[in-house]
């Protein structure tokens, strides 16, 4: 476990890996991406957070399974996106293997990141300086004043 904390993006990047071209990826993984590391990527793009809920345990310890939904609204950039305001959220299952002392050996995600990332590359294109960029980050209530 120590191994995957000590990788350059966190513990998340792992899950981005994909063997799709690059030029069709919505988040790569190569030396000059991870600079700017996962954990810091979805906090501007969802400032209030993105949760995690628990919907169904289907088995207790020490093999733990699990269905999530993983949701948050998009209110921030993401990787030259725009921001659109709306509800993204992925579902998936999660498979937690425990000791007798209850700490975690073992962990293993099942999803379909193609639905999360649909959601973060929807908005437009952004185009022009970083300030127009971080716009999107004003408050959704007085955003639409004026």
């Amino acid at each position: 476990m120590e191994e995957i904390l000590k990788f350059n993006g966190g513990p998340y990047d792992l899950h981005w890996q994909t063997s799709l071209p690059k030029e069709l990826r919505g988040y790569n993984l190569t030396d000059d991406e991870t600079t700017v590391p996962y954990k810091k990527t979805f906090s501007t793009t969802f400032p209030r957070g993105f949760a995690l809920e628990v919907l169904q345990v289907y088995s207790g310890p020490p093999l733990i399974a699990y269905k999530f939904r993983h949701w948050g609204y998009m209110e921030g950039p993401f990787r030259g996106h725009a921001a659109t305001r709306e509800l993204i959220e992925l579902f998936g299952m999660a498979i937690f293997e425990v000791n007798e002392e209850m700490k975690i050996v073992k962990v293993e995600f099942f999803y379909d990141r193609g639905e999360l990332l649909a959601g973060l590359l929807k908005g437009a294109k952004i185009h022009g300086s970083a300030k127009e960029a971080t716009a999107t980050l004003s408050c959704p209530v007085l955003s639409h004043i004026g």
